[in-house]
């Protein structure tokens, strides 16, 4: 997903992808530990995205641009 901004947070990049279909759907794969940001499970919801980073949730990659 290409973004307008230098950075997203990991929330709303999910839900702007259509990985998940809300702000509390989001909170809850990263608090359960199901998202990885470039290879590494994140926890932060907050996490600044930048272009290149690569998000996988359930086998799914969704890539920053």
């Amino acid at each position: 997903m290409k973004i307008a901004t230098d950075h997203i947070k990991l929330d709303s990049f999910l839900k702007a992808v259509d990985a998940v279909a809300s702000g509390g759907e989001a909170k809850i794969v990263i608090a359960d530990g199901l998202v990885l940001v470039n290879g590494v499970v994140e926890l932060r919801r907050g996490r600044k995205l930048r272009p290149g980073d690569r998000v996988t949730l359930e086998g799914e990659e969704f890539v920053v641009e």
